[in-house]
């Protein structure tokens, strides 16, 4: 069974799940909110864009580091984890974008993206942009590159995502919005000193076999089959490897939301597997999506980039 349809690139946040109409509540219970006992249109009713990444100390600096960009009062030192009540995410705040944790992997992504597009959607947005930002595995391109992705694939370098429901097999599409991309490769002209590309990303349901590595504690193939799988999928036009675009793009595709993946390569995986760049090099290649995404913010507010980071940027450690 394929479902292809449901995006609409702009308007409100849809749910397709009709059984939410008879519900009394509806309990986000892995963001430790509810509808009964929150008032989430007054909470997230005006959000406009929302920055999701793997790690809760990430997204917590990129928060703080929004505060600034957007010339918000205060340090945004102290910016408050909305979803604190629980370990499971963490969710910030700053004036119309939010930042939230999804952990690793298509599970934890998949978990915290159902009950985000119902927040979404029971706070009544409208128009919301949804951005992935985050680390990835290059593929034929300088570590330090930062790949925007046009279409998320499969481990076959199909475009389409594929889930088990009541044991049929699901298949959707994983398309992106492709205006919503080329925006963002316009705004790299802004963010001087790296390189910034428009290409597929590979989503795998595994770091180490899944992505073609050699040094997990389980290989099953030679480093020869690992290379001509490499080099196939580079030439299938896969620019970076990671483990969450494929559920990502098909959800929000679904739910009418804009949505972009942008994440930088730590390495180009022709030439090795493990990452050995010094850790102060990992921190500043981290800190690449998180400043296209803010002059992406800016420019869609209207804001000019603010003195304080001119020339500089600080993203507290990332």
């Amino acid at each position: 069974m394929t479902e292809t349809t449901g995006y609409s690139g702009g308007g409100p946040v849809l749910i397709k799940n009709p059984h939410l109409d008879s519900m009394e509540e509806d309990i986000l219970y892995h963001l430790d909110l509810g509808t009964r006992t929150h008032n989430l249109p007054a909470m997230f009713g005006d959000i406009k864009f929302v920055c999701v990444g793997g790690s809760p100390n990430r997204m917590k600096a990129f928060a703080q580091f929004m505060h600034k960009e957007l010339g918000l009062e205060g340090s945004g030192e102290d910016v408050a984890d909305i979803c604190a009540g629980t370990d499971r995410y963490a969710m910030y705040r700053t004036g119309p974008v939010l930042s939230i944790s999804h952990g690793m992997g298509i599970p934890s992504i998949s978990i915290m993206l159902h009950e985000l597009i119902k927040l979404l959607h029971h706070a009544k947005c409208r128009d919301v942009t949804i951005i992935r930002i985050g680390t990835s595995g290059g593929l034929g391109i300088k570590a330090g590159s930062v790949v925007i992705t046009d279409t998320a694939v499969d481990a076959s370098f199909q475009p389409r995502f594929e889930q088990v429901v009541l044991g049929d097999v699901v298949v959707r599409s994983t398309d992106l919005d492709r205006e919503l991309a080329e925006e963002l490769l316009a705004c790299s002209k802004e963010v001087p000193n790296f390189p910034t590309l428009i290409g597929h990303t590979m989503c795998t349901y595994d770091f180490y076999e899944g992505q073609g590595r050699l040094d997990g504690a389980l290989c099953s193939f030679s480093s020869e089959k690992k290379l001509e799988y490499l080099k196939r999928a580079h030439k299938a036009g896969v620019r970076n490897i990671e483990m969450e675009s494929t559920a990502f793009a098909a959800m929000c595709r679904l739910c009418g939301l804009r949505a972009a993946v942008v994440c930088v390569a730590l390495l180009d995986r022709l030439e090795g597997d493990q990452i050995r760049a010094p850790r102060e090099v990992l921190r500043e290649y981290q800190q690449r999506p998180q400043r296209l995404i803010a002059a992406f913010i800016r420019r869609r507010l209207g804001l000019c980039p603010p003195p304080a980071t001119e020339g500089t940027t600080d993203l507290h450690g990332l």
